[in-house]
């Protein structure tokens, strides 16, 4: 395998190029986890691997709780299984929570705080209650808590990784927050061993060919258990090296003879390139920087044959989608690209319930 391969190998096992699952929490149940910051940007990523889904199909498994959306890994915004929530937080959670205790002492939210805000929380969205962040924080001002200066995301964020609240149904156009026990019933616990396999296996089949470091990068964990992670499942993989580097493929894994041509519109924040520390394979080093902003803003980006050509983004003008195009490179190939993205534009706007049409 060269390096030119392992691109467009990796919209194959990210189910891009091709699906084997029939429903929203199947595929994100694949992923393990997927990046989940720009939400309606993160529906779309789970659209973009599912092609018989719309924004309403997915918003409804998130209303269900087939689909939780949740501070784990790196820590950001992630969608995750209902399935996979509980074994998630518990490799995730004590990470975090060491990561961020500096900046919970600059803004006096001591562990006495942080116990009484989850107090108040709990005690709100007893009973299957859903509510805002704003309805939440209302509440804790009322018991004398600041929640000024990102004290609120802080303790909703300590609320979370307690495993005291997760997402609730949409309300409007606003996220809510609801007790995630009442939400998804807490199974046998497992292992911290078997959660460190069970991560490991779940990224290396569905973001392979990917590398040890690409692994850490992704899930978090500190270097020695990402690790230990990999060498519990080392005997359902195979390696290969391609330069310095060691990329690892489940072992039932088949080159295809060939790729063929392909076109993709994907999302803000995509796995396609967030999940691996090394994006060489799909994006060179000089396009990279044009890929996100200063504050760390992933844009949405068009693929064309494994390889990120240019970003995209979209205006609604009434029903419509109109789809701006913004290629790295200027090259007689254009036009052919335009017409190969006709495809992606129309999925993208069946998706949205909307027409939608390259400017």
């Amino acid at each position: 395998m060269l390096l030119s391969d392992v691109a467009n190998t990796r919209l194959a096992s990210q189910q891009i190029s091709a699906t084997n699952f029939k429903t929203a929490k199947q595929l994100v149940s694949w992923m393990g986890a997927m990046q989940a910051q720009d939400y309606n940007m993160a529906k779309w990523a789970i659209g973009v691997r599912s092609p018989n889904t719309t924004d309403k199909i997915i918003q409804t498994a998130i209303d269900k709780g087939d689909i939780i959306r949740t501070h784990l890994l790196r820590p950001t915004w992630h969608f995750v299984s209902a399935d996979d929530i509980y074994w998630m937080l518990q490799l995730s959670a004590p990470r975090i929570k060491a990561s961020i205790k500096t900046r919970n002492k600059q803004l006096g939210l001591t562990t006495k705080i942080i116990s009484k805000s989850n107090s108040i929380i709990e005690k709100a969205l007893a009973g299957g209650k859903h509510l805002t962040r704003e309805e939440l924080m209302a509440k804790i001002e009322k018991a004398k808590i600041r929640t000024d200066e990102y004290r609120s995301g802080h303790l909703m964020l300590e609320a979370e990784l307690d495993g005291i609240v997760c997402s609730g149904s949409i309300n409007g156009l606003k996220q809510t927050y609801a007790l995630l026990e009442e939400r998804i019933a807490k199974p046998k616990a497992i292992t911290q061993e078997e959660a460190l396999a069970k991560l490991a296996q779940k990224y290396f089949e569905s973001r392979y060919p990917a590398t040890l470091q690409d692994f850490t990068w992704w899930s978090g964990l500190s270097a020695s258990n990402a690790r230990q992670g990999l060498e519990m499942i080392r005997s359902t993989l195979i390696s290969v090296n391609i330069g310095s580097q060691t990329f690892w493929f489940p072992s039932s894994f088949k080159k295809p003879i060939d790729f063929s041509e392909s076109a993709y519109l994907l999302p803000a924040f995509d796995e396609f390139t967030i999940s691996y520390k090394d994006r060489s394979a799909s994006v060179s080093l000089k396009d990279q920087i044009r890929l996100n902003t200063f504050n760390g803003i992933f844009k949405p980006i068009i693929v064309i044959n494994g390889n990120v050509v240019g970003i995209w983004n979209r205006t609604i003008k009434n029903d419509k989608f109109i789809i701006e195009t913004k290629f790295f490179n200027k090259s007689p190939g254009k036009k052919i690209i335009r017409e190969l993205l006709k495809d992606p534009v129309t999925r993208l706007g069946n998706f949205w319930g909307r027409i939608a049409s390259i400017k």
